[in-house]
């Protein structure tokens, strides 16, 4: 039988990634990735070989490991995903802390627009468990994703609604928006590269300039906010003046685009101010 440690240097030069090689290496044992450091020099059971190539071969025919492994890593908790949600983004988790800086750590209403496996909404559910918070999504299989994801975490608090946009909240009032809904342009070229190809279109193209979704989502925030309410939103690498132009003319304050940690410019925030606020256009920050 094949040692797991030559295994894994024969995968990782197949998969050209020493990390996927470990993570299907790890699955097809159903141990830890951890696990694998202290016994490269052990023999691989036939059963787990036979089930490594096949996962290899999935992964070689261009299927994105977090769904072939059924989950993906998000601010420290795992999260189950499949071919009918997005896969969560480590780029995204600059929303969080956003969401986790501007807002009370006390009593807040929040809603996470286009929640996909819930991985935003649940995460600000856990590290803030006083928030009463929405998840809403146009897909019902991705509801159905956070839904067992919100089982798994213990965090079935949060609300799910099946809702193009905010339009299931009609009437309502929240103290935040956040949201990461679709913003790549529909003739992309990257749309038919890599990971991308097997994700669910609707969670990521959005019009000509990808910015359609976002626009209707800033007409609509506005009259959902309370007073003194946050919007954030992540966007594009090049969409950050477009998202604050449409917020700016939406009427929101204070509106100010973040750069995630590869310094791209990736959320931009603005605030529906109270009675008496003047509007200011922050410039990018980091």
């Amino acid at each position: 039988m094949p040692v797991i440690g030559e295994l894994l240097s024969c995968c990782g030069r197949q998969l050209e990634s020493r990390l996927e090689a470990e993570l299907l290496m790890a699955q097809s044992l159903d141990r830890p990735r951890a696990w694998l450091y202290g016994h490269a020099d052990e023999e691989l059971p036939h059963a787990a070989a036979e089930r490594l190539a096949t996962l290899v071969q999935r992964r070689l025919a261009g299927e994105p490991v977090a769904y072939i492994l059924g989950s993906r890593e998000f601010f420290g908790r795992d999260f189950l995903v499949n071919p009918g949600v997005l896969i969560p983004r480590p780029e995204t988790e600059l929303v969080i802390e956003l969401a986790l800086q501007r807002l009370p750590l006390g009593p807040c209403r929040l809603i996470d627009v286009g929640t996909g496996s819930g991985c935003i909404a649940l995460t600000l559910a856990a590290e803030r468990p006083a928030w009463e918070i929405t998840a809403v999504d146009l897909s019902p299989a991705a509801l159905a994703v956070c839904a067992s994801n919100a089982q798994r975490l213990g965090l079935e608090r949060v609300r799910r609604l099946e809702s193009d946009l905010l339009g299931s909240v009609a009437g309502e009032r929240f103290d935040a928006i956040v949201s990461n809904p679709p913003y790549v342009a529909a003739g992309d070229p990257h749309l038919a590269r890599g990971d991308l190809r097997h994700e669910p279109a609707c969670a990521l193209s959005a019009g000509a300039d990808g910015l359609a979704i976002i626009q209707r989502l800033i007409a609509q925030a506005r009259e959902t906010l309370e007073p003194g309410g946050w919007l954030i939103v992540e966007h594009g690498h090049d969409q950050g003046p477009a998202v604050a132009g449409l917020m700016a003319r939406s009427g929101l304050a204070e509106i100010a685009t973040h750069r995630d940690l590869a310094g791209i410019d990736r959320v931009t925030l603005a605030c529906r101010c109270a009675a008496g606020c003047t509007m200011v256009r922050n410039p990018a920050s980091p």
